[in-house]
């Protein structure tokens, strides 16, 4: 079914494109959707336009695919991810990224804004992610595996592709961690942060990892990027909110586009 899918949905796109190529998604997360106004010559397309494409429903995500030049790249930007939490299907979550795969996409950039639990970090750091943990108890290749598309057992040794990583920090000096992802929307317990602190975890959010899962599926080398918007709870002693989350994001958007320009400069 989902071959069926994302032929309807890529011969869409194919019809907008015609002869541009994108050669990386950049998935774009709450309040960092200002990047996409960076684009020289955009192609914009809705995401209601789309065929089975799903739609957005958060505040800060917008609902719309940007495709023309960002930094020297041709990029396709999804301004507006979308979540478990929503109410999604898991798999309807990760359709964009195999719809990149469909439309010859290689690379697989993705941002967010996270919850801090590394005590060394402060709000307004950007952190080159270099491994996840799926705390979500779900996954979005269950079901029926098409050899097509990718392999039944994906291995995720590597889920950030390390040398991309490595060519980003001789630019970018940036800290590096763990993201853990939940199923949110609510957010974690301080005991629960407590927790995840013991497993490694070093920011906490409510997507990217099932992205992560499905780009590696379908081969794609992938790169994060997290925002810390906030300290996750029971570290600081200041309530949590999504308003606290875009202010913070939109306060560092000139630090994040610098870094996203470093990102996209390394890629061979």
């Amino acid at each position: 079914m989902i071959l069926e899918e994302l032929k309807n949905a890529r011969d869409f796109l194919a019809d907008q494109l015609r002869s541009f190529k994108p050669e990386v998604l950049v998935v774009l997360g709450s309040g960092l959707g200002f990047l996409s106004e960076k684009v020289s010559s955009p192609l914009i397309v809705d995401y209601k336009d789309i065929p089975d494409f799903p739609t957005t429903t958060v505040e800060g995500h917008e609902g719309r695919l940007v495709f023309g030049e960002l930094f020297g790249k041709r990029v396709m930007i999804m301004k507006g991810r979308f979540h478990y939490y929503e109410g999604h299907q898991i798999n309807r979550v990760t359709f964009p990224i195999y719809l990149a795969w469909a439309v010859g996409v290689k690379r697989l950039l993705l941002t967010n804004a996270a919850g801090g639990i590394n005590r060394m970090y402060k709000p307004g750091d950007i952190v080159a992610v270099r491994d996840i943990i799926n705390f979500m108890f779900t996954n979005p290749l269950r079901g029926r595996n098409d050899e097509r598309i990718g392999p039944r057992f994906p291995d995720m040794s590597s889920p950030v592709d390390k040398e991309w990583l490595e060519e980003l920090l001789k630019v970018k000096p940036l800290k590096t961690g763990v993201y853990i992802a939940v199923t949110g929307p609510s957010y974690e317990t301080p005991s629960e942060i407590r927790m995840f602190e013991k497993f490694g975890a070093d920011l906490v959010g409510m997507s990217t990892v099932p992205e992560v899962i499905a780009a590696k599926h379908c081969g794609m080398k992938v790169m994060i990027l997290s925002c810390v918007s906030n300290m996750a709870a029971g570290i600081l002693k200041t309530p949590l909110s999504h308003e606290e989350v875009i202010k913070v994001t939109r306060m560092v958007k000139d630090k994040f586009a610098s870094i996203v320009q470093a990102a996209l400069g390394v890629m061979k």
